[in-house]
């Protein structure tokens, strides 16, 4: 066989694994997600995970990191050519947001992260790099202290992802509320 072909194929499970995970977090939470139940749920053989993943741990390492490399990318796509400032913060909030209601599945990994230390060493360095993203912005806007403004920006936009995974979806509310949490119009 092609080592082409053999690549995408192992692609395709991995990312069969990684799609019957996030899956299996909203009906089960973290806590509750075991092998058996992620291999039953993609359809492929217990080997097959342990061949893509060494352990139960690095799944949801790379779960979370899966998800968010993806939420960037729509990050990225929604902030393009945006200066600097409370917009473009608004914007990347916004789309964090939609994109964690397109996965329901993350609530348990945005919940439960704090607890499991893998994940949480994974959601430490992502937090890390959004603030060394969004510390511009608040420079921009003329915050004194804009590492500890993006900080504080990025646990209130995951807690109204949390809110709004709560509450079953788009809570117009809950966006009005964290776009005045920034200076300028509401």
């Amino acid at each position: 066989m092609d080592a082409g072909i053999r690549q995408r194929r192992a692609a395709a499970t991995r990312d069969q694994l990684i799609a019957a995970g996030l899956s299996l977090a909203e009906r089960t939470g973290l806590a509750g997600m075991s092998v058996n139940q992620i291999v039953a749920e993609a359809g492929v053989a217990k080997g097959t995970f342990f061949h893509h993943f060494r352990d139960r741990s690095e799944f949801l390492v790379v779960l979370h990191n899966e998800f968010h490399d993806r939420v960037f990318a729509e990050i990225e796509q929604a902030v393009a050519g945006m200066p600097p400032g409370r917009d473009r913060l608004i914007a990347a909030a916004y789309a964090y947001l939609d994109e964690c209601l397109r996965h329901r599945g993350i609530r348990a990994l945005l919940l439960e992260a704090r607890a499991d230390h893998a994940i949480l060493t994974a959601v430490a360095a992502r937090n890390r790099l959004v603030v060394q993203l969004t510390a511009g912005d608040f420079t921009a806007m003329g915050r004194e202290y804009p590492q500890a403004s993006a900080a504080l920006w990025n646990a209130a936009v995951v807690e109204a992802a949390l809110a709004e995974l709560e509450a079953g979806g788009y809570q117009a509310e809950v966006r009005a509320a964290l776009a005045q949490f920034l200076p300028g119009p509401a």
